[in-house]
């Protein structure tokens, strides 16, 4: 066998000065000190690097061969394919796996925490849909307490947004809001939808049409219609029974930020025996502000379920975020409307 001759590169600088026998001397220097020549050594050899013939070319998972531009399984994202041929002919041999990864991924965006919408004029947290109203005027969702300031400051019906009064008629409400659906306005969809819902401004009651609307501002992307949609299935209102749907639409408004959604998905979790999957969601919306999940965390805790320093956090979370979504016209507000529904 040929005897294979190493080269050992010398990276110091080069001293100038030879010995008698014509050899270059050894520099003194242990480690060059020069930034800019160290720099330029990196170069060097990056450069050399780069001149090796290597390239990084995708593999199809199925037939193994080399080729650009693969599609990446959309479940997964772990392997690549030529084709749907070849992802069709890999699926038994992939399955597992892709159903492993892709329900990890789901859960890694279904359990983040996510900011719930704000009010656009005080910017606080709206936690519920339920202390707010939509103005067909602009199409935006206002809280009671910029409302309530609005009335008090003498701006009577005005929108505190837009500053335009009301309509003066039902049509010109219907008409104003169609215009604002055509847009893509999601809060607008969710009016119509609620007004189909309720049999109001002059519409006929009829719950199939409100949740054909509800699942357009859904997509459009209103997470409290998608709240909605999940309360029906769970309840069979306008639709039939369908727990798992339920689940599936209080899960995409619990991942758009809208606590009460998530509250009632643990619910539905503790009810086919997740409790502890249940858990989870609950001291999520424990820590966004809500007092009922903070109450289903506390008995975990007191079950074993929940340790100490989860319950005491998601307390502390919880008061926080409480302090953060109070000011004076909410309170007001609230208090208004606790007065108008005891006298009704």
């Amino acid at each position: 066998m040929g005897l294979v001759k190493l080269v050992y590169i010398n990276m110091s600088t080069p001293n100038n000065d030879h010995n008698g026998s014509g050899e270059e001397m050894t520099s003194n220097k242990k480690e060059c000190t020069s930034c800019e020549q160290n720099n330029n050594n990196v170069e060097n050899i990056t450069e050399g690097i780069n001149n090796v013939n290597v390239t990084a070319t995708d593999v199809c998972a199925a037939c193994g061969k080399e080729r650009d531009n693969l599609k990446a399984c959309t479940a997964c994202h772990m392997v690549k394919y030529c084709n749907r041929d070849c992802q069709i002919s890999h699926r038994k041999q992939h399955k597992k796996e892709c159903n492993k990864r892709a329900t990890e991924i789901y859960d890694e965006k279904l359990f983040k925490e996510v900011e719930p919408d704000e009010c656009p004029l005080c910017m606080l947290p709206i936690l519920s849909a339920d202390q707010t109203t939509v103005h067909s005027c602009c199409g935006k969702r206002i809280c009671d307490g910029c409302i309530f300031a609005m009335v008090k400051s003498g701006g009577k019906d005005l929108c505190p947004f837009c500053r335009k009064p009301p309509p003066d008629t039902d049509e010109e409400e219907l008409e104003r809001t169609k215009k604002l659906i055509d847009k893509g306005n999601a809060e607008a969809c969710f009016l119509l939808a609620a007004y189909y819902t309720t049999g109001s401004r002059g519409l006929p009651r009829d719950n199939r049409k409100a949740n054909e609307l509800f699942l357009k501002a859904g997509k459009f992307g209103s997470a409290g219609a998608y709240y909605n949609l999940g309360n029906y299935y769970r309840d069979g209102e306008g639709v039939e029974v369908d727990k798992k749907k339920a689940k599936y639409y209080f899960e995409l408004a619990a991942m758009s930020g809208y606590v009460p959604a998530r509250h009632n998905l643990a619910c539905l979790e503790v009810h086919i025996g997740n409790e502890r999957r249940a858990l989870k969601h609950w001291i999520i919306a424990a820590r966004a502000g809500d007092e009922k999940s903070l109450n289903a965390v506390k008995t975990g805790f007191m079950k074993g379920l929940v340790t100490k320093e989860q319950y005491a956090s998601a307390l502390r979370a919880c008061h926080e975020r409480q302090k953060e979504l109070k000011n004076e016209e909410r309170d007001m507000a609230a208090l208004v409307r606790g007065l108008r529904n005891d006298q009704a």
